[in-house]
């Protein structure tokens, strides 16, 4: 259901406190929800498979699950399938039609060791979950942590493939779970912003506080994430028994705090870019919001995960 754009701005200029405890209690309804259906479904199987596109709040979803699942007296591992990335071979990994390496495609995961791990976990043997180490583009397998799942516990596998064929289909029983921010924001029936624009200004932001990547490569690479989305992650969302709108209806007007430093980032971008005039677009619509002082945002919202200040634990 798409947003709309009055309401959010009269939510903002009128009791900004209550309307964001407003958005982030929604959400948390919908982790809830989800949270009933996995536990459904906890007797077929004490996996959970939770994938979604780049900037989809994955990993803070991932740690709501658990959190509500422990309330509720369950047992709950969060895993990171990114640590289950083979060691890169430059010689043989995948290829862009530009020749770049595919850093998008599911074949860089050790499908085999995901498989055993699975299979291993739900009849109660010990697996040993590697570390992968991004600066050294390999997996240290001396690094990795032991685990078993005893009775009443489950297992969170969280990654942007994990519906694939060769994860998800290999492993049916699984609960499947797809994440992504699907909601526009409208006025009247006038596109404002875009789903997909909160997960960009989500992974820009993000990018720009924490990984000291510059903002126009972020944005450079855009194209060939939205490209792998859909080669790679789109096809299978629909197989997820469980499916979350991360969308948060006030994100927009935390991220148009940005607007400058994105906009300048989005001069440099160039003009034969596919996605050119989208960020300019982007940027440009920042001006439609109420103006909201990050400050008010929830240490527990999904957004701390991409400006800062949270109380979660990223690791």
């Amino acid at each position: 259901m798409p947003y709309q754009l009055s309401d959010i701005n009269r939510g903002l200029e009128t009791d900004p406190k209550g309307f964001l405890e407003q958005c982030d209690a929604a959400y948390q309804s919908r982790i809830d929800a989800a949270v009933d259906r996995i536990l459904e479904r906890m007797k077929v199987s004490p996996i959970v498979l939770l994938s979604g596109p780049s900037g989809s709040g994955k990993t803070t979803t991932a740690l709501k699950l658990e959190q509500e699942l422990e309330r509720r007296g369950v047992n709950t591992h969060t895993i990171s399938m990114d640590n289950y990335f083979k060691t890169l071979n430059r010689k043989t990994a995948p290829r862009t039609p530009e020749g770049d390496i595919d850093f998008e495609s599911p074949t860089l995961l050790d499908m085999e060791l995901l498989d055993d791990t699975f299979t291993r976990l739900s009849r109660g043997d010990w697996v040993i979950v590697p570390k992968f180490e991004f600066a050294r583009q390999m997996r240290n397998d001396s690094r990795g942590t032991p685990l078993k799942l005893d009775k009443n516990e489950i297992a969170i596998f969280e990654g942007i493939h994990a519906l694939n064929d060769d994860i998800f289909g290999r492993h049916p029983e699984a609960t499947g779970l797809y994440i992504s921010a699907r909601s526009n924001v409208l006025e009247g029936e006038e596109m404002r912003f875009k789903g997909t624009w909160m997960r960009i200004s989500r992974r820009a932001v993000r990018d720009y506080n924490f990984r000291g990547t510059d903002l126009l490569e972020t944005l450079m690479m855009w194209y060939n994430v939205r490209r792998g989305e859909k080669m790679y992650i789109s096809p299978f969302k629909n197989r997820a028994n469980i499916i979350i709108d991360s969308s948060l209806p006030y994100e927009p007007a935390v991220f148009a705090n940005y607007a400058d430093v994105l906009g300048k980032a989005v001069d440099q971008v160039p003009g034969d870019n596919p996605r050119y005039k989208e960020f300019h677009d982007l940027v440009d619509s920042f001006r439609y919001f109420a103006h909201l002082d990050p400050a008010l945002v929830s240490g527990e919202s999904l957004i701390r995960e991409f400006i800062g200040g949270g109380s979660y634990h990223y690791s």
